[in-house]
C-alpha cells in the first residue's frame, strides 16, 4: 500500500480499511493487491487450483477450516474459477463467526498474562543461575588446562633428563579426558542459557502484547462501571446523573450484535441523545443507509461486527456528507460506553473527531 498512499503512522485497522476502499475504486490498486496476495498464498492457491468443481472446492475449504489454515485457503477459495455464490456465502459466514470467538478468550488472556509474568521471573532466575554456572565451568576448564600444561612441561623436562626411561602418559591422558568432559558440560550449559534467553525474549514480547490488550479492556471496563454508577445515581435522583452529555445529538449505530443494541440505545437516550440503528445490510436494506447517515450527527460502528463493503461505503457517505464517524474496537456495550464516557466533560466541538482529520493529511 506504500506505493499508493502514505502509510507511516497509520494504524493496522485504518490501513486495512483504506486498502479495501482503494481496491474498490482503483483497478491498479486492486490488481497490485491481488498479485501480492497470490504470491503470499502461492502454495495454497496452487493446491486449490486442482479442484475441478464446487463440491471438491468445498471439501478442500472444510479441511483447511478444520486445520486452522484460514487466510490462504480463504483467498484461494474466493479467487477460484468454480466458486459458487452459495459456497462464497457459506465461507464468509464461517470466517465472520470466528470473530465472535475473540471476545470469549479475553479472560483466558488475562489469566495467561499473570502466568507469563510468573514464568518470566522463573526464567530470569534460571538464566542467572545458568550464567553463574557457565562462569564456574570456564574457571574449572582454565584450571584444568593450566594443570595439564604444567604436566606437559614436566614431562618434557623428564624426557630431556631421562631419555632411556619410558614416558608415563597415564596422568596426561586422564587430564585430557577430564578437560574434554568439562568442555562438553560448558557447551551444553551455554546452549541451555542461549535457549533460555530466546524464551525470555519471546515471553517478554507476548507479555507486552497482553499488557496492551489488558489496558484496552481496563479502559472499557472503567467506562462500563462509570455508566452503571450513572444508572444507579439516576435511580436515586442524584443531581449529577441528570445532566445529559449528548444534548439531543443524533447518533446512528451501524452493525453490531442484536443482543447488545438495546443496551446501547438505552445508554444514548439516558444521556439525552437520539438513536437509530442500521444492521449494515443483513436485514435492513443498504439503500436506507444513506438517508440514515444524512439524519445523523454522529455515526458509530464496531469494526469486528460489520462487513468490509458496508464499512467502506459508510465511511465514504460520512466523508461526502461531512458527518463525524467513530469506529469502535468491538461490538460490546463496554466499547461504546468508553467513547461516551470519554466525551463527558469535553466541549461539544471536541467530543468526537472530525471525519476529515483522518484523511486530510494523506490527501493534502
Amino acid at each position: 500500500m506504500a506505493r499508493f498512499i502514505e502509510v507511516d503512522g497509520m494504524s493496522d485497522p485504518t490501513l486495512h480499511h483504506e486498502a479495501v476502499r482503494l481496491a474498490g475504486e482503483d483497478a491498479q490498486v486492486a490488481k497490485a493487491l491481488h498479485k501480492a496476495l497470490d504470491k503470499h498464498h502461492d502454495a495454497t492457491v496452487q493446491r486449490f487450483s486442482r479442484a475441478s468443481d464446487a463440491s471438491t472446492l468445498g471439501a478442500m475449504w472444510d479441511e483447511a477450516l478444520r486445520q486452522g489454515e484460514i487466510p490462504g485457503a480463504y483467498w484461494a477459495l474466493l479467487t477460484h474459477r468454480t466458486l459458487t455464490p452459495e459456497l462464497r456465502q457459506r465461507a464468509f459466514g464461517e470466517v465472520h463467526m470466528l470473530s465472535h470467538l475473540v471476545g470469549a478468550s479475553n479472560r483466558a488472556d488475562i489469566r495467561r498474562l499473570v502466568a507469563l509474568e510468573g514464568d518470566n521471573v522463573d526464567l530470569r532466575d534460571k538464566l542467572d543461575h545458568q550464567t553463574i554456572r557457565v562462569q564456574q565451568l570456564v574457571e574449572e576448564r582454565d584450571a584444568v588446562s593450566a594443570e595439564l600444561n604444567r604436566h606437559v612441561v614436566a614431562d618434557a623436562e623428564r624426557r630431556r633428563r631421562e631419555v632411556a626411561d619410558p614416558v608415563p602418559v597415564v596422568d596426561a591422558t586422564a587430564l585430557l579426558s577430564k578437560l574434554a568432559n568439562q568442555t562438553a558440560r560448558r557447551e551444553r550449559t551455554e546452549s541451555d542459557a542461549a535457549e533460555a534467553r530466546r524464551e525470555v525474549t519471546r515471553l517478554q514480547d507476548e507479555l507486552e502484547r497482553l499488557r496492551l490488550h489488558a489496558a484496552a479492556l481496563d479502559t472499557e471496563l472503567a467506562a462500563a462501571e462509570s455508566q452503571l454508577r450513572a444508572i444507579n445515581d439516576a435511580e436515586t435522583d442524584a443531581p449529577e446523573a441528570r445532566a445529559p452529555c449528548l444534548l439531543g445529538q443524533r447518533i446512528l449505530y451501524v452493525g453490531g450484535r442484536p443482543s447488545s443494541t438495546p443496551a446501547i440505545r438505552d445508554l444514548v437516550l439516558r444521556h439525552g441523545g437520539e438513536f437509530q440503528h442500521h444492521d449494515g445490510g443483513i436485514e435492513d436494506r443498504k439503500g436506507l443507509l444513506e438517508s440514515a447517515v444524512g439524519w445523523a450527527e454522529l455515526v458509530m460502528f464496531p469494526v469486528d461486527c460489520i462487513d468490509h463493503d458496508s464499512a467502506g461505503r459508510l465511511k465514504r457517505l460520512c466523508m461526502k456528507l461531512g458527518t463525524t464517524y467513530v469506529p469502535l474496537r468491538t461490538a460490546s456495550v463496554a466499547s461504546f460506553a468508553a467513547v461516551i464516557t470519554d466525551a463527558i466533560g469535553k466541549p461539544a466541538a471536541a467530543r468526537f473527531p472530525s471525519p476529515w482529520e483522518e484523511f486530510a493529511p494523506r490527501h493534502a
